[in-house]
Formats: structure tokens, sequence, C-alpha cells
């Protein structure tokens, strides 16, 4: 089973996220983020965290798929990726995790590198995607798809073919040095040795249209 994550960060408005929500087959909400989602007339199948920004008509409402976790040495998003990890799921796909405050949307980046370990993750924002590879991987692309890379192993070093602005044992010592390239043609690769590297995709032109229920 696939399960859809929404965080309480800026709900989706892109079609492509929009689409994860109205197919899933499992929506686990981050506390605050099922006031959201019953706003927008989905059901949540879980809501888990410290609960402390669930109302009390839809802790009443929604008793029987409350799911408490008061652990303060993680937040609410790991929570959910736990509860997930718990039940056996073997990919989720995050949405809601960026946008409103930027402290989050940073933090909630950087915890994919170690949800990946444990459980197939990726993050859907309402301009594009976020993966994770622990080894050298070649990914599907289109000519001009905007692309920037991420570690947080300031010693890692990426070698690329494909990309426009070739990297050559590039190392990611911040965040910065590894964005604003695209993709030259259908594929790209990137080569490293050991680490981990969290890839941003910008979607098609064709998929940027408002979504109709």
């Amino acid at each position: 089973m696939k399960a859809v994550i929404l965080a309480n960060g800026k709900y989706p408005s892109h079609a492509v996220p929009l689409r994860h929500l109205k197919e899933a087959d499992l929506i686990v909400c981050c506390d605050g983020a099922a006031e959201e989602l019953v706003a927008h007339g989905i059901e949540p199948g879980i809501i888990t965290g410290d609960l402390d920004s669930v109302s009390p008509e839809l802790r009443r409402k929604y008793e029987s798929i409350l799911v408490q976790d008061t652990d303060q040495e993680t937040n609410d998003l790991t929570k959910a990726v736990k509860w997930c990890i718990s039940q056996g799921i073997k990919e989720v796909v995050i949405l809601g995790a960026t946008g409103i405050r930027e402290d989050h949307t940073l933090g909630n980046i950087s915890l994919l590198a170690d949800y990946n370990r444990d459980i197939r993750a990726a993050m859907l924002t309402d301009t594009g995607s976020f993966h994770v590879f622990y080894s050298s991987v070649t990914i599907d692309s289109y000519p001009g798809q905007q692309v920037s890379l991420f570690s947080i192993d300031p010693d890692l070093a990426v070698t690329s073919q494909g990309l426009r602005y070739p990297l050559q044992n590039l190392r990611l010592t911040s965040w910065w040095r590894g964005t604003l390239n695209e993709a030259a043609g259908k594929n790209f690769t990137l080569e490293f040795e050991k680490g981990n590297v969290i890839v941003f995709m910008e979607y098609p032109e064709v998929e940027q249209t408002e979504f109709e229920a």
C-alpha cells in the first residue's frame, strides 16, 4: 500500500499533489492538517501527532482514527512516517510539508534523507518533487526541466551527465551549491560513492494546470 501523508504546511493547489490526495488509498494527516483536508471535502484515514492543533469538533468526529504521539523529540511529520512504517507501509507521498514557515520547510526537506532509510518517501510541492538517492542513479527527465541537488553531507561529491551545467566531483558543501541546473535531454545521471543526494525536479509544463475535481 502507498499512503499519502498531509503535513500542516501550505495546502496543495497544483494538479499533481491534488491528484494524489484524490486517488490515495490512505491519507495520514499530521495533526492540524486534518482541518484543511476536511474543509476541502476529503476524509482523513488517520490523524496523528501530539494532536494539539485538532479542534474539539474534529476530535469528536474522528475519535476512532486519532493516534496520539507525545514524543517531543520528533515533529508531527516524522510521527506520521513512523506510524506508516509500523503498519508495514512501504511507500509514502508527502504533501503540505512546505510553505508557511521556512524553518519547517527546510527541516522537512532534510528529513527525507532519514525517512528513506526505512520507507520509500517522496515529497511533492506546488512546483515540483523531492526524491532521495543513496547511490549513483539515472533519472528520467525532459529537456529544460529545472533540477537542483542537495545533500546534508558536505563531503559528498557528485559527477553528472546530462545536465546543462555539468558537475565534476562537485562537493555539495552548502545547500546552494547544486541548485539551478537543468536537464539537457530525456534523462540525466548522478554519480557519487556514498551518502545521499536530495533531488528537486519541477513538474512538466503540461501538468502545470489547475486541478478540477
